[in-house]
């Protein structure tokens, strides 16, 4: 798969960004941007191409006014993807592909916002060869992104989701999280609590072929996403209902929580398309 071929989407962020620097997005600082803070004397912001005559006119000291505003500025975008052996699953195509293709899609659509891009790979823990500080170029996020299509090390863990918290920024950020989810709930609880710092869009993979296109009645295979191994078993069609049910409460399980951290999931299914990811930020966060 080229990485060099992802699109973008058009993604919406909930608060005002505190960097200094100069982006598209509402920011605390003071600066030339439209977003209206308020008055202060001329004395006290000397900046006479934002003098207010009507609350000039108004003022009982008969100080001369002047209108402050927020400048626009850039917010960070982290994808956090899990690379732990559950990841490799190959249904219709191979789940870290697709997570490859998104994370890729994300760092394009920072780049055309003129924000800054990170990247943070784990499974036991952060793996540090498929991980890019804030602020990497493009290219060379698309080189790292396309050697990891090669990586082929399967570790049955994913407990490095709770190193990522210090591998983000300071200031708040959106991280996008790129799994199948297929860890524990209580992990899952853990790690939304460390990234609490800034707002999550966790992005969950499954397949289809995990648990609708199982036999009705005969053997099948059944392989532990984490660890591996497979077992055969004897499938009848309550047992076939059994895993499709046990997949619609995982789902229902998991959206309850992320709901709890305010970040709302997306599914994915199927290929990914970056509409997807538009649609998700105009239902959720567009004013």
């Amino acid at each position: 798969m080229a990485v060099q071929t992802a699109q973008p989407f058009q993604y919406y962020v909930p608060w005002k960004s505190s960097s200094q620097h100069l982006g598209g997005h509402r920011g605390n600082q003071r600066g030339l941007g439209f977003d209206y803070r308020g008055n202060l004397p001329l004395v006290d912001y000397p900046d006479a191409r934002r003098i207010d005559i009507r609350q000039t006119l108004r003022d009982p000291y008969e100080q001369v006014q002047v209108r402050l505003f927020n400048q626009d500025n850039i917010t960070p975008l982290f994808a956090v993807c899990d690379l732990s052996a559950s990841m490799y699953y190959r249904g219709r195509r191979r789940k870290l592909d697709q997570a490859i293709h998104i994370a890729a899609s994300v760092a394009r659509s920072a780049s055309d916002a003129g924000d800054q891009f990170g990247l943070v790979g784990y499974d036991r823990h952060v793996v540090e060869d498929f991980s890019l500080p804030l602020g990497t170029s493009l290219h060379s996020v698309v080189e790292l992104l396309t050697a990891l299509e090669e990586r082929e090390t399967l570790v049955p863990a994913g407990e490095g989701i709770l190193e990522v918290a210090q591998y983000l920024s300071q200031s708040r950020a959106l991280v996008f999280w790129i799994s199948d989810f297929h860890m524990p709930l209580l992990l899952v609880e853990q790690a939304l609590s460390m990234l609490s710092q800034h707002q999550v869009v966790p992005i969950v993979l499954w397949d289809e072929q995990e648990y609708l296109r199982l036999p009705r009645f005969g053997f099948g295979t059944l392989i532990d996403p984490e660890t591996g191994q497979d077992r055969t078993v004897f499938f009848r069609d309550a047992l076939r209902r059994q895993f499709i049910a046990a997949f619609e409460q995982r789902r229902h399980d998991l959206q309850d929580l992320f709901l709890r951290f305010d970040s709302p999931a997306l599914f994915l299914h199927g290929e990914y398309h970056a509409e997807a990811l538009t649609h998700y930020f105009e239902k959720y966060f567009a004013s």
